[in-house]
Parts: structure tokens; C-alpha cells; sequence
């Protein structure tokens, strides 16, 4: 044995590798505080542990009713808008439908104004004739009265008579001329 231990004493100790009754000592000495450590504070660890999970649980329920609740929100926020387009489209189709009866009834006026207008306006035109007619036919009286005196020699002064004559002699010629009238309008 002596060999043995004169190797082991030429053989220089490692000091990476412990003596065995260290490393018997040290591994009793883990297992002693692992054992404490695991009766005294394991519990407790388990317990802050088990307590943050249900608070991140609870966290995360109460992120799934808030998301729950804005999609609810956001639901509704479209469905308003929804209806405040369709209740725009609406007013848009009733205001157009209002101008367009607005217009239509605007024309009606301006129709039925342009028919007053212009039925004055031939209103206006016939009594401008007749008047004119009425003028010419004296005008055209008292120059055939002065020619007729002229070539007969005479006065013919009497007012009475002259009417008569003048009278006579344009019905003829506005008889004459209805007559050519029909006439032309029967070869047509």
C-alpha cells in the first residue's frame, strides 16, 4: 500500500475534483436546504404564482369583454352611419323631387303667363286693326268724296249720303276680296 500511497502523493491533487467526504458534506448539506427551501418557499412561489395567472386570466377576460363591448360599439356606430346615409340619400331624393315639381310648376306659370301675353297681344293686334280699318275706311271715304266731287263737278257734302256710299262701296270690295280668299284656300 505503500506504493499506493507514495503515487498518491507523487500524483498532484486536482483542484477541480473535490475530496469525497467534501462532496458527501456539500451534496448532504444541498439536499438539507433544498429540502428546506422547498418546504418553506416552494409554497409560497406556487402561491404568488398561481395568484399572477389568475390575474393575467382575469386580465385577459376582461380584454376579450372590452374587445367584445367595442366590436359591440363599432356594430352600432355603423349601423348608425348606415342609416344616417340612408336617411341623407332620402332627403337628397325628396329635395330633388321637390325641385323638380318646383320647376314643373315654375314652367306651368311661365306657359300659362306666355299664353296671357301673347292672347293680349292679339287682343291688342285686333283692336289695332280695327281701329286702323275704322281710320282707313274714313280716310279712304273723305279721298274718294273729294275725288268723286272733283270729277263730277259737285260737293258732295252730304254726310249722311257719303256714309252710305263709302259703306256700299267697301263691302263690295271686302266681299270681292273673301270671295278670291276662298277661292285660293279651295285650290290648295
Amino acid at each position: 500500500m505503500n506504493a499506493l500511497a507514495n503515487m498518491a502523493a507523487e500524483v498532484p491533487e486536482n483542484p477541480l475534483v473535490p475530496p469525497i467526504p467534501e462532496l458527501v458534506i456539500g451534496l448532504i448539506a444541498f439536499f438539507i436546504v433544498f429540502g428546506f427551501l422547498a418546504k418553506k418557499f416552494l409554497p409560497n412561489i406556487n402561491k404568488v404564482l398561481e395568484e399572477r395567472r389568475k390575474q393575467i386570466e382575469g386580465r385577459i377576460e376582461e380584454a376579450e369583454a372590452t374587445q367584445a363591448e367595442a366590436q359591440q360599439v363599432l356594430a352600432d356606430y355603423r349601423a348608425q352611419l348606415a342609416d344616417a346615409r340612408h336617411e341623407a340619400a332620402r332627403l337628397r331624393q325628396e329635395a330633388q323631387e321637390q325641385g323638380a315639381t318646383l320647376i314643373a310648376e315654375m314652367r306651368a306659370e311661365g306657359q300659362r303667363q306666355r299664353e296671357e301675353i301673347i292672347a293680349a297681344g292679339h287682343a291688342q293686334i285686333e283692336a289695332d286693326r280695327k281701329q286702323a280699318a275704322l281710320s282707313l275706311r274714313q280716310d279712304v271715304g273723305k279721298l274718294a268724296t273729294e275725288l268723286a266731287g272733283k270729277l263730277v263737278g259737285e260737293s258732295l257734302e252730304d254726310v249722311a249720303r257719303q256714309s252710305r256710299t263709302i259703306d256700299r262701296f267697301l263691302d263690295e270690295v271686302e266681299a270681292k276680296a273673301a270671295s278670291d280668299t276662298t277661292k285660293a284656300e279651295a285650290g290648295r
